[in-house]
């Protein structure tokens, strides 16, 4: 079949295989975004006189086919169609005729690629912030349901001071609530639509670009086209690094629940059927699930730097290095929603075992507690410390009970503020919602019905 560069001679084999990579395998995943703005392109041409009303409802008629043979997996892909524009263009040219050969008329390849990863993203980091609000309300369930059971604060790794596992939990929920906030605010500056950009400069068409921007549900349109075509892996990596902060709150989650779940501490027990087991020894059950999490965020990191590192150097306009950006941020997105759904049925299924982590509360853990009820009886703080602590032999015994209520300024353990928490990812739920359906109205307005537009 005919590349959409296609003229007078063919492309020297090695060449094609080594400029076509892996696209071809990887466009699969934005074959609906793709065929979702040529719906939106090819009403905007017939709005401008290129298209008949008659070529629109049979392109548009097509390329929902397209959509649905996709949704079913029922679309062939192959390497030599290159990409995924080539072989949906070729399917209406096949099909349709002379009207399949005016569905480019106004874009380029760059333009294409541009707008199928901007609907993919959009749809895509939708999925992930719902992945990360869902985490944080795991923890937060956590929290609520252990806000009172001690576990041992640590700095250095020492025991240091009392806490709670309501504490350590309630912490990292509102924790990934920010880094989603976060992700939801970079989210904003991708959703604005490059199509009819072109090559960077536009073309001598009087492109409806303000029409597309609305039939594909943007916020906004991105005005300079040479603006759009520079953004194309910046933006992409301005989202993986603002879902690497997520993925930094996961990693030491899943740290502390390794070394908390350990038969020397024991504070925690993961449930049997998320552990995998030994080769060699009977007795093993192995947190690689957790292990992974902490090591996919270093991977998620390396792509993001990936990304960086490709486009830092190049010149205005398009280049070819932008192909090497699509690999690492689709999979960067893939990583990060999978660990986040991972963590958050670890957090749900998590066994909190107090009896253990009462008595894991030794009389040092006390020690401030004794050197400030001598600060309230007058004594100055540092001789109160050096007392103490020259003296640790002489600690009153103490429980959890008793100390964790008297850490009572806002968001120490006896005044977690949990309720503020919830209500703060309840609110971020909403905005994503009210997008999120605002998004999908639009994308089955092309499509004619339900689409699945990035599953993850």
């Amino acid at each position: 079949m005919a590349k959409l560069w296609q003229k007078d001679y063919r492309l020297n084999a090695l060449v094609e295989e080594f400029t076509v990579g892996e696209d071809w395998k990887l466009d699969r995943q934005l074959l609906t975004a793709d065929a979702l703005a040529s719906i939106a392109h090819a009403r905007m041409l017939e709005k401008i006189g290129i298209l008949s009303g008659a070529e629109l409802e049979q392109l548009q008629g097509e390329l929902r086919s397209i959509i649905g043979r996709v949704q079913r997996d029922e679309f062939a892909l192959r390497p030599e169609d290159e990409d995924g524009h080539t072989a949906i263009e070729n399917a209406l040219v096949e099909s349709l005729g002379e009207a399949g050969k005016k569905i480019h008329t106004g874009r380029s390849r760059n333009d294409q690629v541009l707008t199928a990863l901007r609907v993919w993203a959009r749809d895509a980091v939708h999925r992930l912030l719902g992945a990360a609000y869902e985490t944080a309300e795991a923890f937060l369930t956590l929290a609520e349901a252990h806000r009172d059971v001690p576990l041992p604060g640590r700095t250095h790794m020492q025991i240091a001071m009392p806490a709670s596992v309501g504490l350590w939990a309630g912490s990292f929920a509102e924790e990934l609530q920010d880094g989603a906030r976060h992700l939801q605010q970079v989210a904003e500056h991708v959703d604005q639509s490059p199509l009819g950009s072109a090559a960077s400069y536009g073309v001598p068409l009087p492109l409806d670009r303000q029409m597309t921007a609305e039939l594909l549900g943007f916020r906004k349109l991105q005005q300079n086209v040479l603006y759009a075509n520079n953004t194309r892996g910046k933006f992409e990596s301005m989202l993986l690094d603002a879902a690497e902060q997520l993925m930094l709150s996961l990693s030491k989650a899943a740290q502390d629940l390794i070394l908390f779940s350990l038969p020397e501490f024991g504070y925690f027990t993961l449930p049997k059927e998320l552990c995998s087991g030994s080769s060699i020894m009977p007795q093993k059950r192995n947190p690689d699930m957790l292990e992974l999490i902490r090591g996919k965020s270093a991977t998620l990191s390396g792509y993001a730097q990936q990304i960086k590192q490709v486009i830092r150097s190049l010149p205005s306009g398009y280049n070819r290095d932008f192909q090497e950006t699509k690999e690492p941020f689709l999979r960067g997105v893939a990583l990060t929603y999978r660990s986040l759904k991972v963590m958050s049925l670890t957090v749900d299924s998590l066994q909190v075992n107090r009896k253990v982590l009462e008595a894991a509360m030794p009389p040092e853990i006390y020690a401030t507690d004794a050197a400030l009820e001598k600060v309230r009886a007058g004594m100055s703080f540092r001789d109160a410390y050096l007392e103490v602590g020259t003296h640790l032999e002489q600690l009153q015994s103490r429980t959890a009970s008793e100390s964790l209520p008297l850490r009572s300024s806002v968001g120490a353990p006896g005044n977690l503020g949990l309720e503020q928490v919830r209500r703060s990812i309840m609110e971020g739920r909403l905005s994503l919602e009210a997008r999120t359906g605002a998004n999908r109205k639009a994308m089955q307005a092309l499509a004619g019905g339900k689409v699945e537009v990035a599953p993850l």
